[in-house]
């Protein structure tokens, strides 16, 4: 991979538009490879849905780190608002460059997760909530003192507010998604 990206930099050098162009370089969510028991990628576990996002190009800034969750659809937007073009009104991603360019501190109030009618996520504000409603179980993680989601707080009496408050926020993200996947069918007592 590191040669291949090599040779794209150095065509981009010996052409002379290096100094034009910009790389977004990311992929796609990874393999569990055993972490928590699982084999596959069909997970809300930041193992699998935590992926690289790297930018370089004129004016983007060398060695800058930004932590704050993104969506990988936001490189759409960013590349529009690169070229000068308006960002459609039905695009849900908003660009990155603002925030590559510190005009503001993140991109979502809330990140949103889901696969099929197997998982639901929200990540905000450091706490991280995942649902399965066909199990159902919840699972609850503080992600700046546990990033690696080892220690389920769902059932500790105290988090039970942070968990309501995250569930509303997964209600409010699966209407702006078109998600209707009612949460409640499955947790009567998370209303």
């Amino acid at each position: 991979m590191d040669e291949q990206i090599g040779r794209i930099i150095n065509a981009l050098e010996e052409s002379g538009e290096k100094k034009n162009t910009y790389i977004f370089f990311t992929a796609d969510h990874g393999l569990s490879v055993g972490h928590h028991g699982l084999i596959g990628k069909q997970n809300m576990f930041d193992h699998s849905v935590r992926v690289p996002l790297m930018v370089i190009g004129p004016d983007i800034p060398q060695n800058k780190r930004i932590e704050t969750p993104v969506y990988l659809q936001d490189v759409m937007p960013s590349s529009l608002d690169l070229a000068g073009l308006n960002i459609p009104d039905h695009i849900q991603f908003r660009s990155l460059i603002p925030l590559i360019n510190g005009e503001r501190s993140k991109n979502y109030n809330a990140i949103y997760g889901a696969y099929c009618d197997y998982q639901r996520m929200v990540t905000k504000d450091g706490f991280k909530l995942i649902l399965y409603p066909k199990v159902p179980k919840v699972l609850l993680f503080n992600l700046k003192n546990d990033p690696l989601e080892q220690i389920d707080l769902s059932d500790i009496p105290e988090y039970q507010e942070k968990i309501k408050i995250l569930l509303k926020d997964l209600e409010e993200l699966q209407k702006e998604t078109g998600d209707t996947l009612d949460m409640k069918l499955y947790f009567p007592e998370l209303q």
